[in-house]
């Protein structure tokens, strides 16, 4: 009887522990796969540097080219429509491109940690709009002290005071209550009365040339406070769009360099998103006012831009057997940048390209409802280009 009870408790004991092992097995995180799905096809993955680099090279440099050359014969519509576009593209790959893989890295399941403890994506994106808020919000108030602390030692006592009064914060006369207007383009909307009235679209659409050309013939002394304000936070907000797509960039390359069998497929999203994208940057490079002595900097901006992706895919095809994607290290590196990236272009989406184009443009507000509702339809139809797939 005690063998039979002998065998009864070896038996018991080993079920235990066989359950107790399953149930440890099917709580512990599966192991992070250490490598990536390339599949071979270098030819194809090389052709994707250079198609890459013609497709954003071009995207971004045209429009400034363009509309420093007007005589190429691009019509101004095709601006308007370039502009608009590209900045629903940009908008859309906040969210679409940038939030949800940032989700999808953060919260894989062969993560462990802290990183796993907290809404990191959305936490990490919050804080970046913050800091962009604070960046500019000092650029614009270093910008408005220098140049008011340079009239009142140069300039005469009325400049001074004109200058003065006009930057004094009056209650309603800021971004809520819709008084002060950005600098859009003075010639455009205030056209002498011997000269014809520019169409709908050209108003829209301009260099804001007559800013830059004050700067060209005296240093840019000749400009009010309000207007050296709104073109420090021009150039602020560009900087900023260019620090954000270029994050994005960079990971898009990599992960087209190592792709497996979507690769097909990812090639050829990447080929126009890099290229609507770079026409939404470019578009706003072309519009910015750059001073005689800056008149080369878009076009550095633009074939930075032009060259991140093919840079990254071939950096990515030089790793292709060390570099794993999926690995914890990766996850959390993309995840992160991913996430700063996404804040970045949230904010400037949102703030620059659509609350200051349209809600706080005085020449958007003084435009015909038909090119308004023009602008927001091509607007959208940029952001449906970032629906069908993810990168």
């Amino acid at each position: 009887m005690s063998a039979v009870q002998h065998i009864a408790d070896v038996v018991a004991r080993q079920a235990y522990q066989s359950a107790a092992a399953s149930t440890s097995a099917a709580a512990a995180p599966p192991a992070c796969d250490g490598g990536n799905d390339y599949d071979g096809r270098v030819g194809v993955r090389i052709s994707a540097i250079f198609v890459i680099l013609v497709g954003s090279s071009f995207g971004a440099l045209f429009p400034v080219f363009a509309e420093r050359h007007r005589g190429v014969g691009v019509p101004t519509w095709a601006f308007f429509i370039a502009k608009y576009f590209g900045s629903g593209v940009i908008i859309a790959t906040a969210f679409i491109h940038l939030l949800a893989p940032a989700n999808d890295a953060l919260t894989d399941p062969c993560l462990t940690g802290p990183i796993t403890e907290y809404d990191w994506v959305e936490g990490i994106a919050l804080m970046m709009v913050f800091v962009l808020f604070f960046v500019e919000l000092m650029a614009m108030r270093f910008a408005t002290f220098s140049t008011r602390t340079a009239a009142e030692r140069n300039s005469s006592g009325s400049v001074v005071m004109r200058d003065r009064r006009a930057s004094e914060h009056v209650p309603g006369e800021d971004h809520l209550g819709h008084t002060r207007d950005h600098v859009d383009n003075p010639s455009s909307t205030d056209s002498p009365p011997h000269e014809p009235r520019k169409g709908a679209f050209e108003d829209v659409f301009q260099g804001q040339s007559s800013i830059a050309q004050d700067d060209d013939e005296n240093g840019g002394k000749g400009r009010t406070i309000n207007e050296i304000e709104d073109y420090s936070a021009q150039i602020t907000a560009i900087l900023i769009l260019e620090f954000g797509v270029i994050f994005h960039s960079v990971f898009v390359g990599l992960t087209l360099a190592v792709a497996g069998e979507e690769f097909n497929t990812l090639y050829v999203v990447l080929v126009f998103h890099q290229t609507f994208e770079g026409l939404g940057l470019g578009s706003r490079l072309a519009a910015t006012p750059w001073p005689k002595k800056k008149r080369s900097t878009p076009y550095y901006l633009a074939m930075l831009y032009g060259l991140t992706t093919p840079i990254s895919i071939a950096v990515g095809l030089g790793v292709r057997q060390s570099y794993a994607p999926n690995s914890q290290t990766a996850l959390i590196v993309n995840g992160v940048f991913d996430s700063l990236s996404a804040g970045i272009l949230i904010y400037t989406g949102l703030v620059e390209l659509m609350a200051h184009e349209f809600m706080f443009s005085a020449t958007m507000r003084r435009a015909p409802l038909k090119v308004v509702l023009t602008a927001v339809f091509v607007m959208v139809l940029g952001a449906g280009e970032s629906f069908p797939v993810h990168l």
